[in-house]
């Protein structure tokens, strides 16, 4: 299964295409999931497991995988369905995000698919705000689950959201006087939640969109309105992977735009990869910053805003 995943550092032309291409695999039934293919390193059959005490119940083990010990943790059970019975007959995707690396259990790796973020869509409002996924799409007429990734590893691993205290005073008493406005653009609820919690704490207000799509027309609708955007906020932070309009292609929309185009672009990703620095430039962001590190960021808008 290794080699489905061969060659992934050659797909970097995909980015700022509005494309992506995702794993696909299953969790035990015929439901196929997916995940963004920048996100893993390779998938292979379980390797063997060692229990450790006292670890999150989703955690079926460590693995010594390539000389990196990587928690291995059960995918199915991490989204609320039944849990793994036998590790062993089943597979293990690796992945790399968010500074991190894990390896998440499944019961079949699928393949490889190439699709437009236009073709991948929000979860239905239906679903409701205690699903796991982050966007859908639908292939042969087979709807895919794209799973929200981020959310299953800060339940797991939790994520540390408190800006230190310094950072955030003195990022409050540069900012009291101008009471600057950001942009956030993200998918994933739980890198939303992230991101304005930072903002909260050092007293800069928000508008949130969901995907790149959303941002956009947050900020014609504001420049139809008569608004001067440069003048209302400061920075749009957004991230890169979103359904229907990513991160680069936002970038590169607004930069088309005489009323837009120096806005300032903070690219805040989960993905890994020196081809994200390279990518910035190309599109005309201002910054690039891996998730999520609450002092990072609050250091960064402080820089930006500034």
């Amino acid at each position: 299964m290794s080699s489905m995943i061969d060659g992934v550092d050659q797909r970097t032309n995909l980015a700022g295409t509005n494309r992506l291409e995702l794993l696909l695999f299953r969790l035990g039934g015929v439901q196929l999931y997916g995940i963004n293919v920048f996100k893993v390193r390779e998938a292979i059959p379980c390797p063997a497991l060692t229990k450790m005490p006292n670890s999150h119940p989703v955690i079926k083990g460590m693995a010594s995988i390539r000389g990196k010990t990587v928690s291995i943790v059960d995918l199915s059970q991490s989204i609320g369905r039944r849990s793994v019975e036998d590790p062993q007959n089943n597979f293990v995707i690796l992945t790399e995000y968010n500074r991190t690396v894990q390896g998440f259990l499944v019961s079949a790796v699928d393949r490889i698919v190439n699709i437009s973020w236009s073709d991948v869509m929000a979860p239905p409002a239906a679903s409701g705000t205690n699903n796991y996924m982050t966007a859908i799409t639908r292939l042969d007429d087979q709807l895919i689950q794209i799973i929200d990734v981020e959310q299953v590893l800060a339940e797991v691993m939790g994520i540390n959201t408190e800006v230190s205290s310094d950072i955030a005073e003195e990022v409050i008493e540069n900012n009291s006087a101008q009471r600057k406005h950001i942009l956030v653009a993200d998918d994933s609820s739980v890198a939303r939640n992230q991101i304005k919690r930072t903002l909260d704490q050092i007293g800069v207000e928000s508008t949130i969109a969901k995907n790149g799509r959303e941002a956009l027309q947050i900020l014609q609708n504001w420049t139809r309105q008569g608004m001067d955007v440069s003048q209302h906020i400061s920075l749009l932070i957004s991230d890169i992977e979103m359904p229907e309009m990513d991160g680069y292609t936002l970038t590169s929309e607004i930069r088309k735009d005489p009323t837009l185009k120096d806005l300032q672009i903070l690219l805040h990703t989960s993905m890994s990869g020196n081809f994200n620095e390279a990518l910035v430039q190309k599109v005309g962001a201002d910054h690039f910053l891996p998730k999520f590190s609450a002092d990072e960021l609050a250091t960064a808008v402080k820089s930006l805003i500034e």
